[in-house]
């Protein structure tokens, strides 16, 4: 018999667990574009608790299904180009509540 690994927060077995899942419903994360110098356009994504979700994985995610650059700093995550309205539908795919994006 091997000793399953148990959550802390939810008392669950590690496969089980639903921590993860819950903490990305109950973000509030806010989506909006601005201009940089030059006039280059920068998608902001903000809200995100880094505590509970990885920004350098999320972010490295957001680049790939994109397909632009871009960087995590500050707690916020900073995509080249204007992604707006497809963030909100990658970030409901990755499992954050469609309800909790505000896009501006």
């Amino acid at each position: 018999m091997s000793a399953q690994e148990i959550c802390k927060v939810c008392g669950l077995p590690k496969e089980l667990c639903v921590c993860q899942e819950i903490s990305r419903e109950q973000q509030r994360i806010s989506v909006y574009s601005m201009k940089r110098k030059f006039g280059k356009v920068v998608t902001i994504i903000e809200g995100l608790d880094e505590k509970q979700v990885n920004l350098k994985d999320l972010t490295k995610d957001l680049k790939s299904k994109l397909a632009c650059g871009g960087t995590s700093k500050e707690g916020r995550i900073e995509l080249q180009g204007d992604h707006k309205t497809r963030v909100k539908e990658v970030l409901v795919g990755m499992g954050f509540s469609q309800d909790m994006i505000d896009v501006r």
